[in-house]
């Protein structure tokens, strides 16, 4: 391995240290409380350092909201095949289910833990627009083929996400256990198909 080669890998590898601390932080402590300092500390390295490679914790933030987006993207990406839209639409919601239970720590980067003032144009927010985007398009086909005809697209787009988000969030937050009969993938998943047979009378 030559010279350069090698330093691209350590910058590279410093690079994914960096945001695996700032993830745990920001997790912790909020966006507000999280700082470069702690950070650093996380990962016992010093904070001037940190700037070799981010201008700011804000610049980390939506870094990791991006790394989770091209996750969820990548795995919705498989649905392309899916010929029939409503079987792709009903299928979108159990992989997003999916997701926030093996993803825990992006999802509540990217949905749950809040950044005071966004910048809607930052590349992380663009990707969360993509993936809404791509919801809608799935939606608009499927009233093509007669569903959802007397239905406004975007209203049941945000309907949609405010329920599968409903399902994430509650268990992402462990805010599940008061159904105390029920495990969480039996809330999640069998909670989901309940919402997927109203959809099937629209």
């Amino acid at each position: 391995m030559g010279i350069a080669e090698r330093k691209l890998r350590e910058k590279q590898e410093m690079h994914k240290r960096i945001l695996n601390g700032a993830r745990k932080i920001f997790l912790e402590k909020g966006y507000e409380k999280a700082s470069m300092r702690n950070i650093a500390a996380e990962i016992s390295y010093s904070q001037g350092s940190l700037y070799f490679y981010f201008k700011d914790k804000s610049e980390i933030f939506h870094e990791l909201h991006k790394e989770g987006f091209r996750l969820l993207l990548n795995q919705l990406k498989v649905l392309d095949k899916v010929a029939d839209p409503f079987e792709r639409l009903k299928a979108s919601g159990r992989i997003f289910i999916q997701f926030a239970q093996e993803n825990k720590d992006y999802y509540n980067l990217m949905f749950i833990v809040e950044e005071p003032v966004k910048d809607p144009q930052s590349g992380g927010f663009q990707i969360a627009q993509e993936a809404i985007s791509q919801l809608l398009g799935v939606i608009k086909e499927c009233q093509q083929k007669g569903k959802f005809k007397d239905m406004d697209a975007e209203y049941l787009t945000f309907m949609f996400l405010s329920a599968i988000h409903g399902i994430c969030a509650l268990f992402c937050k462990d805010r599940t256990t008061n159904f105390m009969d029920k495990t969480n993938e039996e809330l999640m998943e069998h909670g989901y198909e309940c919402f997927v047979a109203l959809l099937e009378k629209s």
